[in-house]
């Protein structure tokens, strides 16, 4: 019986770094009345919590090196586990990329490193428009041209091709599928009682380990048609 549903949030729930709608929260809302609701993404906590304009929910971060709890009404980060890693190596590196690629062009800040050590390399910079990201490369295959490359680059780490327009850099130990079955023994789930929601299980995907992992999935092509695609929940 199905006791756990965990959600990825951009493409999935919203569009890319956009607010999370009244559809996707009245769906939310039904969920829960059912159902134990988490997010499990990519981004850090506190962009996820502030992105769904504050809804109150368990927030897993950073492909699990991060955790955060609404307790007493208030959000709380109560996991951040810290890998720093070299900072010059990916900074000599990406810029090799990016004048290989022709990605020397861009706004903000061209490596980001978050505060556990996640690091993620968006192509056209921090500060970049959110529709320019979305508009950038929605098949993949502008990533994908360099994808190899990064992987024997980054071969000490996990690649995803993550977001809109960027890669994604974590310790090998931390994925999605790790992070909610840590999450799920903590909780006293079992692996049947879960089902992952999200949009992105092909190869080098942020939700392929879950699909590998062999956990329920329900696969959402068009984030404007997750409730509809769920409603066999409710």
């Amino acid at each position: 019986m199905l006791k756990l549903i965990c959600f990825d949030l951009d493409g999935t729930l919203t569009q890319h770094r956009s607010p999370l709608s009244q559809k996707s929260k009245e769906l939310l809302d039904n969920l829960s009345k059912k159902y134990k609701l988490i997010m499990v993404g990519a981004g850090a906590p506190d962009r996820i919590y502030k992105q769904m304009n504050g809804y109150p929910i368990d927030i897993i971060g950073n492909y699990g090196m991060a955790e955060a709890k609404i307790i007493d009404g208030k959000f709380t980060v109560v996991k951040q586990i810290v890998e720093m890693p070299d900072k010059q190596f990916f900074i000599e590196k990406i810029e090799y990329l990016r004048k290989k690629y022709g990605y020397t062009e861009f706004k903000g800040e061209g490596v980001e490193f978050h505060a556990t050590g996640m690091v993620t390399f968006p192509l056209l910079g921090t500060k970049a428009d959110v529709n320019d990201k979305i508009a950038f490369d929605p098949d993949r295959a502008k990533r994908k041209v360099l994808y190899p490359e990064v992987l024997e680059i980054f071969k000490d780490f996990t690649v995803y091709i993550g977001g809109s327009s960027s890669f994604d850099f974590s310790a090998k130990r931390f994925n999605k599928y790790d992070a909610i079955m840590d999450y799920a023994k903590e909780n006293g789930y079992s692996k049947d009682e879960i089902l992952y929601v999200g949009d992105d299980f092909g190869v080098g995907g942020g939700d392929s380990h879950v699909k590998d992992g062999g956990l329920n999935y329900v696969e959402i092509l068009d984030y404007t048609t997750v409730a509809e695609k769920l409603a066999y929940l409710l």
